[in-house]
């Protein structure tokens, strides 16, 4: 394997530069604010075996919705296709979830639930996820004794919502298409590097 990208042939180099601008113009607006801190910068490496497994978590986001959520990148990525649809919140939701299940103090998951259920939630919330009136209530319920499971039915409507309606649609998107034929080219490159390196016995 190469030790480092200066190994690389010039054109792997070029298509690696390319690879690294188009993610960078497709994840620029994916930033939240730093109240949420669940979604951050995309990671690059400047080290081959990096950017060798950066491409092969591009491409890894289209075998599966868990997949994508276990990629700090992917959920960045996905959250940037999210914003051009007006559909971030769900995502956000999911998110927020997640953190709140880590939560270990049971004021703080009293007062957290409580924030979390005003954004997203309730009726007329900021940041409304689209649930049922039956899940609405059942989550209100649900925080008359929180539990770190108060959220669960809610957060698993709005999986299925997104891996079922707005997954499909990220996978399909140029942006995404773009950034998996980019990542197909420079596992490429970083293959034929491989075999072209003499081997040491």
């Amino acid at each position: 394997m190469c030790r480092t990208l200066a190994t690389f042939p010039t054109t792997c180099l070029e298509r690696a530069k390319e690879f690294k601008t188009r993610l960078g113009i497709f994840l620029h607006k994916s930033e939240l604010g730093s109240d949420s801190g669940s979604v951050g910068k995309f990671e690059w490496g400047s080290k081959h075996n990096k950017e060798r497994s950066f491409s092969e978590d591009v491409l890894g986001w289209r075998e599966s919705f868990d997949l994508l959520l276990s990629s700090k990148n992917g959920v960045a990525a996905f959250h940037a296709f999210l914003k051009t649809e007006f559909s971030e919140e769900n995502l956000e939701f999911w998110l927020a979830c997640e953190e709140f299940k880590k939560i270990r103090s049971a004021a703080k998951l009293a007062s957290r639930a409580h924030r979390i259920f005003d954004e997203f939630i309730r009726s007329e919330a900021p940041k409304e996820v689209n649930i049922d009136h039956e899940t609405r209530e059942l989550t209100r319920t649900n925080l008359q004794a929180t539990t770190t499971m108060c959220f669960e039915v809610a957060q698993g409507k709005t999986r299925t919502l997104m891996e079922k309606d707005s997954y499909p649609r990220f996978l399909k998107s140029p942006a995404y298409q773009d950034l998996a034929a980019r990542a197909l080219a420079a596992s490429a490159c970083t293959s034929s590097c491989s075999l072209a390196e003499p081997s040491h016995t």
